[in-house]
């Protein structure tokens, strides 16, 4: 390598420098890509330069920033029919194990989770969820005024994982929508000592739970606890996932709350097999009951 280096004139030091410029400037694109399609669906002829004084990103300026909405489908006016998946490639770092998965027995077996972002007058901040789909319970989630991984997926994981006391050979499957933070390095490290299964969708509509949490606590919550600054935000964030998890009856859990549903699942009182095909039927083709809504 030293005579490659040599070669082209460059030391060993300043290619590396290029180098983790390079990723983390990539990995910043990645992230930004599935709040921009969040901005674009709220906003639907705003111009690109006003997601870039909201969103402030520090890899690139003003007009490399809208170069990128550009290439990425986002340009005014742009129908939905053209917008780009969360990964601008086009392929997901991992399979959507999801249409895998026939039944879910227990709690840890299968966490949906995603990234949203929260208008606070001129500012946006980002709201990380994952919830366990078998309980409905939020287990794990997040505030935080930029989109590295370290204060979204990872601050929102590692705070499930303690939660749910989280076992190392979990086999759990953790889905999402193919946010770059979801497959970022930092993050993969974390789940592979869970043994945890990383799966992701193409579309915001492969992961139809995560979407309807963001909405809950942001319309149901959020919005009406109207916050005036961060600090406020993360304690009312804090609020409306306590409340949501111990005081919000289910419809679909008998209308117990999630903490209600896992005590009696716990204490042998209840006893509920999901089916999460979206269709599924038995050998005499009678249709059975479906957890998908």
């Amino acid at each position: 390598m030293n005579s490659i280096y040599r070669t082209v004139g460059v030391s060993k030091q300043a290619f590396h420098q290029w180098a983790n410029r390079t990723l983390s400037r990539y990995e910043e694109q990645q992230q930004l890509l599935p709040i921009i399609e969040q901005l674009r669906e709220d906003h639907p002829k705003m111009s690109c330069r006003e997601f870039y004084y909201m969103l402030k990103p520090n890899s690139m300026g003003r007009d490399r920033f809208e170069t990128f909405c550009y290439e990425n489908g986002f340009k005014v006016p742009v129908k939905r029919s053209r917008y780009k998946t969360t990964n601008s490639k086009g392929v997901n770092p991992f399979p959507n194990h999801m249409l895998e998965m026939n039944e879910l027995t227990r709690v840890n077996q299968l966490w949906v989770s995603d990234i949203t972002y929260f208008s606070l007058k001129s500012w946006v901040y980002y709201l990380t969820f994952i919830m366990d789909i078998y309980n409905r319970k939020i287990v794990g989630y997040s505030a935080s005024d930029n989109l590295t991984t370290v204060s979204t997926t990872l601050s929102a994981f590692t705070m499930a994982t303690r939660n749910t006391r989280l076992e190392t050979d979990s086999g759990l499957v953790l889905h999402s929508d193919g946010g770059g933070q979801y497959f970022c390095k930092k993050f993969v490290a974390l789940t592979k000592d869970y043994q945890v299964i990383n799966s992701m969708g193409k579309t915001a509509y492969e992961n139809p739970f995560a979407e309807r949490i963001n909405g809950t606590i942001k319309n149901n919550y959020l919005i009406p606890y109207s916050p005036q600054n961060f600090n406020e935000l993360s304690r009312m964030l804090k609020k409306a996932v306590n409340l949501y998890n111990h005081k919000k009856p289910h419809q679909a859990l008998g209308r117990r709350t999630p903490v209600e549903f896992t005590e009696q699942v716990n204490k042998g009182l209840l006893n509920k097999i999901w089916i999460i095909n979206k269709r599924k039927t038995t050998k005499t083709k009678e249709k059975v009951n479906i957890f998908i809504n």
